[in-house]
C-alpha cells in the first residue's frame, strides 16, 4: 500500500517535470475524448433520432398480427380485438401506449388524379401518444373519434391528387371476400412529416368508420404496444405473446424495421471503433511522451536500480504516469464534452441540409444524446489501451543495467 503511494507520487511529480510537454500530450488528450463522447453523442442523436421517428411512424416497440399479415396485409389476415388478458398486460406501467388498428392496402381517388395508398382506422385518443399523426397535424383538425367520418392525408399527397382540405375524394378496397368496396371521405385534416413517403403513402380515417367500409365486424389488422425503451423489449414481447395466446405472432420493432435494427447496431459498433481510431493518433504522442522522459531520467533511473529499486518498480512508476496523464485529460475532456452538449439538448437545426437528413431518415433538427455508457467505454478503452502503450517504454526502462544508465552522459 505504502509503495504505491509512493509510485504514484513520484510518477504525478516526473510528470511535471517538462511542464511544457506535459501540457501539449494533456491538451491532446483533453481533446480526444472531447471529440470522441462530443461526435459519439451527434451520431447517438441521429440514430435515436430514426428510430424513434421509425417507431412513431406506426410500428411502435411491439406489433401483434395474424401470421399471413406481412406477406398479405388484407383483411382476410386480421385478428380479433385484445382479451382481457392482453388488456392486463396493456395496462401495466411498462406500457406507454397500445393501439389496436386496420391498416389495409386502398386506392383514393380525387376528381382528377389517383394514387395507391395505405388507409389505417385508428382510434384517435389512443395514438395520440403511440404515432406521429396527431403531433404534425398542419391544417384542419385530427380525427375525433373511431366513428369519424373524416379523412387525414398528408400534405404531399394532396398536391398529388390536386385537391384541397374540406374536398371529397373516394377510397376503395376489398372486403373479406375479395369484393371492392368504396366509400366517400371528406378530408378534415391535412399532415405534414419530416419524411415524405409518410405524406404520400399513409391515409387516415376512424377505426369503426373504416371497419363498417370493410365489413369486418370488430377485428383488426394489428395491434401496437410502445414500451418505455426501444433498446430493451424482448421482456415485453414475451408478456404480450403469452397474454395473446395462439394464432398470432408478436414481433419487435426490429423485425419490423429491419433497416433501423441494423442501424443501432452498427452504431453500437462505430462507438468502439471511433473511440479506437483517435486512442491510435493519441497513442504516438503518449509513447513518445514517455519515451522522452525515459530518456531524459537514465541516470536517475539507474540510481533507482542501484539503491535497490526492483525492475517491477520501474515498470510501475512509468506506466502510472502514463495512467495518470490519461486519467486527468479524460476528466478535463468528459466535463468539457457534458458542458458542450448539455445546451445543444434543445437541438441543432440542420434544416440547411434537411433533404439530405431526409434521405437519411433523420429529421432537420439534430438532438445529440449524451450516454452515460459511452462516456464510460471510451474512458475504459482509453485507459486500457494507455495502459499496453505504456508497457514498451516502461520494460525499456527497467532492463537498464544499473553502473551503465548512471556513468552514460
Amino acid at each position: 500500500m505504502i509503495r504505491g503511494k509512493v509510485t504514484l507520487r513520484l510518477a504525478w511529480r516526473n510528470l511535471w517535470r517538462n511542464h511544457r510537454r506535459t501540457l501539449i500530450m494533456l491538451a491532446a488528450v483533453i481533446v480526444g475524448a472531447w471529440a470522441m463522447i462530443f461526435s459519439t453523442a451527434l451520431m447517438r442523436g441521429m440514430v435515436d433520432d430514426m428510430i424513434q421517428d421509425g417507431i412513431r411512424s406506426l410500428p411502435g416497440d411491439v406489433q401483434v398480427h395474424h401470421p399471413d399479415f406481412r406477406d398479405d396485409p388484407s383483411v382476410v389476415n386480421s385478428i380479433a380485438p385484445p382479451t382481457d388478458r392482453l388488456l392486463g398486460v396493456l395496462e401495466q406501467p411498462e406500457v406507454v401506449a397500445w393501439a389496436a388498428r386496420v391498416r389495409v392496402p386502398a386506392v383514393v381517388s380525387s376528381e382528377r388524379n389517383t394514387r395507391g395508398v395505405t388507409l389505417v382506422g385508428i382510434d384517435p385518443d389512443r395514438e395520440r401518444e403511440l404515432s406521429f399523426v396527431a403531433d404534425d397535424m398542419a391544417d384542419g383538425r385530427f380525427l375525433e373519434s373511431a366513428e369519424d367520418q373524416g379523412l387525414v392525408v398528408g400534405r404531399k399527397l394532396l398536391e398529388r391528387l390536386e385537391t384541397d382540405l374540406g374536398k371529397r375524394v373516394v377510397v376503395m378496397s376489398q372486403d373479406e371476400k375479395n369484393e371492392i368496396v368504396d366509400r366517400g371521405f371528406r378530408i378534415v385534416g391535412v399532415f405534414e412529416s419530416s419524411m415524405q413517403a409518410r405524406e404520400d403513402g399513409f391515409v387516415f380515417a376512424g377505426k369503426a368508420t373504416v371497419q363498417r367500409l370493410l365489413r369486418m365486424g370488430n377485428r383488426v389488422s394489428e395491434i401496437a404496444v410502445l414500451g418505455t425503451d426501444y433498446r430493451h423489449v424482448e421482456g415485453l414481447r414475451r408478456r404480450v405473446e403469452e397474454a395473446a395466446g395462439p394464432g398470432v405472432v408478436v414481433q419487435p420493432w426490429t423485425e419490423l424495421e429491419p433497416y433501423l435494427a441494423s442501424m443501432m447496431g452498427m452504431m453500437d459498433g462505430f462507438v468502439l471503433i471511433w473511440i479506437v481510431v483517435v486512442f491510435l493518433a493519441l497513442a504516438f504522442g503518449l509513447v513518445n511522451t514517455l519515451v522522452m522522459a525515459v530518456f531524459e531520467r537514465v541516470r536517475e533511473i539507474g540510481l533507482m536500480l542501484a539503491l535497490g529499486m526492483t525492475p517491477a518498480h520501474i515498470r510501475a512508476q512509468i506506466i502510472a504516469e502514463s495512467t495518470l496523464l490519461l486519467a486527468l485529460g479524460l476528466a478535463v475532456g468528459d466535463v468539457l464534452a457534458w458542458a458542450t452538449i448539455e445546451p445543444l439538448k434543445g437541438g441543432i437545426d440542420l434544416s440547411i441540409v434537411g433533404e439530405g437528413m431526409e434521405l437519411w431518415g433523420a429529421s432537420a433538427v439534430l438532438y445529440p444524446a449524451l450516454r452515460w455508457e459511452d462516456i464510460v467505454l471510451a474512458n475504459v478503452v482509453v485507459i486500457l489501451l494507455g495502459f499496453i502503450a505504456s508497457l514498451s517504454p516502461a520494460w525499456r526502462a527497467s532492463r537498464f543495467e544499473p553502473v551503465e544508465a548512471i556513468t552514460k552522459v
